[in-house]
């Protein structure tokens, strides 16, 4: 049944190509057409193919980044060239020569990815800050203040690299944090340019009073052994959290997640069995789902990312449609989740609809007396 889905995902994939293909011949095709049009078969194909080659294996730099920028390419082309063709079946009803308002129509298709690459670049790589505030009750706690810093889906590899990732240490720094979670998806599948472009030891220079900590997530994964990926992550001061449960200063409870992915993790209810839950519980949950058995549980905070809010829209009507919290705040009993959008990005670093970000939650611990 997987053969049969995975042939059919690629003859629609070959066909949706071919569309593009087509089409983009059909606005720019030059006059002498005969030797370009091998030349210009060659490049589609390469492009079509760049993503997938890049990954098979550890795969090679410039097709992995020549791959990000072609699936951005293909859904805004699948989304802008439908119109286009639309407008230009009207148009065919008036005086105007067919040749040129084809060109005149992919002029205007390449203007439109340019302004969409510029602004999409411009939302990947200029982080933002959310702020939350939120209240646990807790009667020990009463009147005390807790600063958290998260951030997750960073995807630290070729694209998103030691700029961003100084960039993240001092957006952090900045907010001088109590906490820093970072509930998955630090790196993108592939450990070498995390270590190789000496990102492990940029983000020693996070400042927190508790520490920073860490669960994994489904691109958190290498071709080595786990215990060498938790090794290379914490080194980089973080306390990883492998379906596990910390207690702070005596004070709050961590408790980091498995990613859903892994047929290994643990039921919510079995990491809870020996934890104080008189203590406010927060949770490090990469993908955010099940947020009813969280607070059932008796989660107080649960921070999730994964979702990216789509990254590229439209895609957002679709992560709201999986998810009961795609993207933000949601008060689920007396649990609070918040999800990111993420501080990074997968595949190509656009962002359209949607911005990389920082969330600062300021938490206020009260005695849960009315005034």
């Amino acid at each position: 049944m997987f053969i049969v889905f995975i042939l059919v995902a690629l003859v629609v994939y070959s066909l949706l190509v071919y569309y593009i293909g087509r089409s983009g011949w059909s606005f720019f095709k030059p006059s002498n057409a005969t030797g370009w049009k091998w030349i210009y078969i060659g490049c589609v194909v390469l492009l079509s193919t760049s993503f997938l080659l890049g990954r098979i294996g550890h795969g090679t730099i410039i097709l992995q980044v020549i791959g990000s920028y072609w699936i951005m390419l293909f859904c805004l082309l699948l989304l802008l060239l439908p119109i286009v063709h639309i407008c230009i079946w009207l148009l065919g009803y008036t005086r105007l020569p067919r040749h040129r308002v084809k060109r005149v129509a992919g002029i205007v298709i390449l203007i439109t990815l340019i302004t969409c690459i510029a602004y999409g670049s411009y939302n990947a790589y200029s982080p933002v800050v959310r702020t939350y505030e939120i209240e646990i009750e807790n009667e020990a706690l009463a009147n005390e203040k807790l600063s958290i810093v998260m951030a997750a889906d960073m995807h630290f590899g070729h694209l998103s690299g030691s700029n961003h990732a100084k960039r993240l240490v001092s957006q952090v720094n900045a907010l001088h944090p109590d906490l820093v979670l970072f509930p998955g998806d630090l790196i993108d599948d592939d450990i070498r340019p995390y270590l190789n472009k000496g990102i492990d030891e940029i983000l020693q220079g996070i400042e927190s009073t508790y520490g920073v900590y860490a669960s994994l997530g489904n691109h958190d994964k290498d071709k080595g052994t786990m215990k060498e990926l938790i090794a290379s992550l914490e080194r980089s001061n973080m306390t990883l959290l492998y379906d596990e449960s910390i207690t702070i200063a005596d004070k709050f409870t961590l408790i980091g997640r498995k990613d859903k992915s892994d047929p290994d993790r643990a039921q919510l209810s079995e990491l809870l069995v020996e934890v104080d839950q008189t203590k406010p519980l927060f949770l490090l949950e990469h993908q955010p789902y099940e947020l009813g058995t969280a607070a059932d549980q008796g989660i107080d905070l649960m921070v999730s990312g994964h979702t990216h809010r789509g990254q590229i829209a439209p895609a957002h009507l679709f992560t709201q449609m999986i998810y009961e919290n795609d993207w933000g705040y949601l008060l689920k009993g007396s649990m609070h989740s918040i999800v990111t959008s993420g501080y990074g990005f997968w595949g190509p670093p656009i962002r359209i609809g949607s911005q990389s970000e920082i969330v600062h939650i300021i938490v206020t611990f009260t005695d849960g007396k009315s005034e």
